[in-house]
């Protein structure tokens, strides 16, 4: 967790783990540069990061399927912070760090725990 004003894409080496099996990293297009695909590609990692829309010229064909490809998979990810910021409200405006890591570290709780009970109340028998 970092502040509003820190770089996405400069966090990347900080996010990365070695102990990780899975290979592929999945990001938007604020993580993807030069430094951090080369990166990945020494740690033995696959970029699945989106790659940028071509500045004056359309997107080309190939990229726009490839993105969307990658959006399939992130978007469930992304569907968590969705849930934290639209049904619980959840906006983080604090001063320091520390409570900001506490605020969202207790939205992540209460996420957990409906997704429990949901999921617990999928498979009770009927």
């Amino acid at each position: 967790m970092t502040d509003a004003a820190s770089n996405d894409g400069k966090q990347l080496p900080k996010l990365l783990d070695k102990e990780n099996t899975a290979s592929p990293v999945w990001a938007d297009t604020g993580y993807r540069s030069k430094r951090n695909e080369t990166l990945l590609e020494k740690g033995g990692f696959v970029s699945k990061i989106h790659r940028k829309k071509p500045k004056g010229k359309p997107m080309p064909e190939a990229v726009r399927k490839a993105n969307a490809a990658k959006s399939k998979v992130r978007s469930q990810v992304e569907h968590i912070f969705g849930d934290q910021k639209h049904r619980m409200g959840l906006f983080v405006r604090t001063i320091g760090i520390a409570r900001a890591k506490t605020k969202i570290g207790l939205a992540n709780l209460a996420h957990n725990m409906q997704r429990f009970l949901w999921l617990e109340a999928r498979s009770a028998p009927g």
